[in-house]
C-alpha cells in the first residue's frame, strides 16, 4: 500500500473535498485525485463516491479513514513542521471554544496570534456542548471547569470568581435568608443558599435567591440584571466594566471556587509545534492581561 496516497486520502476526508484538501496542501486536484484512485485501485474498493456533493465516503472509506485518521494527521503536522523549519509554526489550527469566552476575548486573541504566527490559519468553531478531541476534527479546546481526563493534557490560563451583583436602585435583604429577586443560570437548583462574602465588612454571609427569570447565558443573565430584573451571581469577568461605571454594584464574592479555563489538546498524539506554541501564547496572553489589571 502507497502510504502517501492514504496521506493524500486522508487530507480529501478531512477537508471535505479536492478543492479544499488541494488548497490546504498546495497540490493539484488531478494528483489528489489520480493518488486516491490509484489507492482504491490497489485496495480492489472504492473509498469515496464519485460526483456526490458533499463528499461522501462509502462504507469502506469511512472504515479507513477512522482507522488511520489520527495518526495520519500527526504525522503530517510534523513533516510539515520539519519542511517549514521547527521554530516557524505553519497550517491549519482547528479550535473549539465556548460561545461565552469566544464573545468575550476570542477576537483580539486570535488578531493577536496571527500577528505573530502569520502562516498559522485559525479555524475556531464554538459550541458549548462537549467536544472530543480524540474524535480528530479538532486540534485545541477551550473549556471551563474541565472534568480530569487522561486523555486531555493542558493548562489553566485564567481563572475568574463569581460575584453576587444587583443593579443601584435593588435594596439588599434586611435580614439572614430573606429572599431577593434573582435572575439564574437555567437548571440552578430553587431553594439553594449563596454563601457570600460581604463587599463591604468581609463578613460571610447566606443570601437566599428566588429566581424571577431564567436566562442560558451569562451575558444575558448580566444584560438583565443591568435592567433591573434581580441580583446574580455570574463570572467578574463579565460586569468589570459595568461595576466601574456603576450600572451594577457588587454585594459580595462567593465563596465557590472560581472558574477555571483551560487549553487542552490529545495527549496520546504527537503534539505539532502550532499547538505547542497556541498553548504557549494563550496562557501568556491572559497572564499580561491579568498583570495590566
Amino acid at each position: 500500500m502507497d502510504l502517501a496516497a492514504v496521506t493524500d486520502f486522508n487530507l480529501v476526508a478531512r477537508h471535505g473535498g479536492f478543492g479544499a484538501a488541494s488548497r490546504v496542501a498546495a497540490t493539484p486536484k488531478a494528483t489528489l485525485s489520480r493518488r486516491v484512485r490509484e489507492l482504491e485501485e490497489s485496495l480492489g474498493v472504492r473509498l469515496i463516491e464519485r460526483g456526490v456533493r458533499p463528499l461522501r465516503l462509502t462504507d469502506e472509506g469511512a472504515a479507513l479513514y477512522a482507522r488511520t485518521e489520527e495518526p495520519f494527521g500527526a504525522i503530517a503536522d510534523t513533516l510539515r513542521d520539519i519542511r517549514a523549519g521547527l521554530n516557524r509554526p505553519s497550517g491549519l489550527l482547528r479550535i473549539s471554544a465556548p460561545l461565552l469566552f469566544a464573545n468575550m476575548s476570542l477576537g483580539p486573541l486570535a488578531a493577536a496570534f496571527l500577528a505573530a504566527y502569520p502562516e498559522v490559519l485559525l479555524e475556531v468553531t464554538t459550541d458549548d456542548g462537549f467536544v472530543d478531541l480524540r474524535d480528530g476534527t479538532v486540534d485545541v479546546v477551550i473549556r471551563a471547569n474541565p472534568r480530569p481526563d487522561d486523555d486531555l493534557v493542558g493548562r489553566c490560563f485564567l481563572t475568574n470568581p463569581l460575584v453576587l451583583v444587583a443593579p443601584p436602585g435593588l435594596a439588599r435583604p434586611a435580614e439572614i435568608h430573606q429572599p431577593f429577586p434573582a435572575v439564574m443560570r437555567t437548571g440552578m437548583v430553587d431553594g439553594e443558599t449563596w454563601t457570600i462574602v460581604d463587599a463591604i465588612d468581609g463578613a460571610i454571609r447566606p443570601y437566599r435567591p428566588q429566581a424571577v427569570l431564567r436566562l442560558s447565558s451569562p451575558l444575558s443573565i448580566r444584560d438583565a440584571v443591568v435592567a433591573g430584573a434581580g441580583a446574580a451571581m455570574v463570572p467578574v469577568a463579565i460586569v468589570a466594566d459595568e461595576l466601574a461605571a456603576g450600572r451594577l454594584v457588587q454585594w459580595g464574592a462567593c465563596t465557590r471556587p472560581p472558574v477555571e479555563v483551560w487549553v487542552l489538546h490529545a495527549s496520546r498524539r504527537l503534539v505539532s509545534t502550532k499547538v505547542r506554541v497556541f498553548v504557549s501564547f494563550i496562557c501568556d496572553y491572559f497572564a499580561k492581561r491579568t498583570q495590566l489589571d
